[in-house]
């Protein structure tokens, strides 16, 4: 199973982020749907989840630069070497998940 990769997590991303912005094309054909005040509530929330996942997904590759970098330096390269530590993986979002979603009311 691909799931638990950082691929299969981008793929996972990528899926989300489409059946959100097919949400959000429906709200747009229906005004009195933007209008409903739970949606308005879902869909904030929803933001706010993506904006989460934003901010994690940076935080993530910050860390993942971070070690890298450390895996590369003496003296830590000789450890790293010494018990096979291999270079991580970063993050790669689609661009339009980079750029968050746009939710406007």
């Amino acid at each position: 199973s691909n799931t638990g990769s950082i691929k299969g997590m981008a793929e996972a991303d990528k899926i989300a982020s489409s059946a959100l912005s097919r949400l959000i094309a429906v709200s747009e054909a229906y005004p009195e749907l933007k209008a409903d005040t739970h949606f308005s509530k879902v869909m904030s929330e929803l933001s706010e989840t993506e904006d989460k996942i934003a901010y994690t997904r940076q935080f993530y590759n910050d860390v993942v630069t971070t070690y890298n970098t450390i895996r590369e330096v003496f003296p830590s390269s000789i450890i790293a070497n010494m018990f096979s530590f291999k270079e991580a993986e970063l993050y790669e979002a689609e661009a339009a998940a980079r750029e968050g979603l746009k939710l406007q009311f």
